[in-house]
């Protein structure tokens, strides 16, 4: 078989497969169209929550320090959400169109949420109260981007802009 036979027999079995999945998601909380789930975000809402927490229990910040980013599909490998499989077979027929925007918010909010959690930890060591109120500050930013993230998963395309995450990063 040539290769442009093959790529073309790839993409028709991608579209049914993705066509597949649209129905059997239907009626459940993954989104028909993109086929991703809300749920996976509440593994950011719960590090932010603490986030928001330490400048009231700076106790907290042990507990930031320990998260870990976790995958779409390890999330619901791991969850009780009642359509986890589902959400962990949907994912592969993800358009594009909405993995990669998806991905890419992710992949910095994982790494906005580490270097926070880096930076209050060096803080609560030295004992920099000041160094602490202002990673505590972060949660706003992390919520945005878990916002963007959801309209993304309920079938918006348009991402956030890179500068405004470079930004964050960065201060």
């Amino acid at each position: 078989m040539t290769n442009s036979m093959s790529t073309a027999r790839k993409s028709v079995e991608t579209t049914e497969s993705y066509e597949k999945y649209q129905g059997l998601v239907k009626g459940t909380n993954i989104n028909q169209t993109t086929l991703l789930a809300t749920d996976y975000l509440n593994h950011f809402n719960e590090i932010i929550m603490l986030i928001d927490m330490i400048p009231s229990m700076p106790d907290c910040i042990e507990d930031v320090a320990a998260w870990e980013p976790k995958s779409y599909q390890d999330h619901f490998r791991d969850s009780g959400f009642s359509d986890g499989g589902l959400a962990v077979e949907a994912y592969e027929f993800v358009p594009a169109q909405y993995r990669l925007p998806f991905e890419r918010l992710i992949s910095q909010l994982n790494a906005l949420v580490k270097q926070v959690a880096t930076r209050l930890m060096e803080a609560s060591v030295a004992e920099n109260q000041q160094e602490i109120a202002a990673m505590a500050l972060f949660g706003p930013e992390m919520r945005l981007m878990v916002e963007k993230a959801g309209a993304v998963i309920n079938g918006e395309t348009q991402g956030h802009d890179q500068a405004d995450i470079d930004a964050v990063l960065e201060s």
